[in-house]
């Protein structure tokens, strides 16, 4: 179902289909709602990582290098997944119980009465709004996870704002930051699709809907540690 989708949503991405009044709606869903646990999830994970990095730094005397070690760990990876993951977590399941609910109830039946198609009226809004949202989020919460880990280094090991910043701004490159940005958008949209495809086909059932909101997140996190290793080596590849 998610591969049948996906092949849908390209194509009316091609041809340029989309609700524009509902593609609205959820996008204020999709950023103003998830701000903050993403903003608390990357300050405390900036401030984690940093603090872990810091510590084993100090073992052989490189505690200048823990703005390199922030850059290649943190922002590259780890902030663009954890943001992810809880805009899967934050979003994607709200996605399914909606759209659950919806067929639970028949009003996807009552929208293909109407001669309404329910992939552009339901699911091209959502997958949009977040490829879009996504990055954006993505951003904000580089930017508090590195005031986090920028905080917590200067409080227990008195590493200056000017070491930490010299190693972040040395060891990260423009096309890092749009790597990042590509990353989040692919993030965005494959979380939508899967998370409208569990909420389509979630049985008529009461259950069914706690059920497919459940297998959405999850399924949502696998998908995008798949679509984080296959995006990583791709780089590694063609940077050879």
């Amino acid at each position: 179902m998610m591969v049948l989708l996906t092949g849908q949503i390209i194509i009316r991405l091609v041809r340029g289909r989309c609700n524009r009044r509902n593609m609205m709606e959820h996008l204020a869903c999709a950023g103003p709602d998830a701000m903050m646990p993403v903003l608390l999830t990357n300050l405390f994970a900036g401030m984690i990582f940093a603090t872990q990095s810091a510590r084993e730094l100090i073992r052989y005397g490189a505690i200048g290098q823990i703005g390199g070690a922030f850059a290649f760990g943190y922002i590259r990876e780890l902030a663009p997944i954890l943001t992810a993951a809880v805009f899967a977590c934050q979003v994607g399941s709200a996605f399914a119980a909606e759209i659950a609910s919806m067929k639970l109830t028949e009003q996807i039946d009552a929208l293909k009465l109407l001669r309404t198609d329910p992939i552009d009226y339901l699911v091209m809004p959502r997958v949009l709004a977040c490829a879009l949202m996504l990055p954006f989020l993505t951003i904000i919460g580089l930017f508090v996870g590195v005031l986090g880990g920028l905080f917590i280094t200067g409080v227990l090991y008195d590493v200056t704002a000017q070491t930490f910043l010299q190693g972040v701004h040395s060891s990260l490159a423009i096309m890092d930051v749009l790597s990042v940005l590509a990353k989040a958008s692919l993030f965005g949209g494959a979380m939508a699709i899967t998370s409208c495809s569990r909420g389509l086909t979630a049985a008529c059932h009461g259950k069914g809907v706690g059920r497919s909101v459940t297998s959405a997140v999850v399924i949502s996190w696998i998908v995008l540690f798949v679509i984080d290793f296959l995006v990583t080596v791709t780089t590694i590849v063609l940077s050879r």
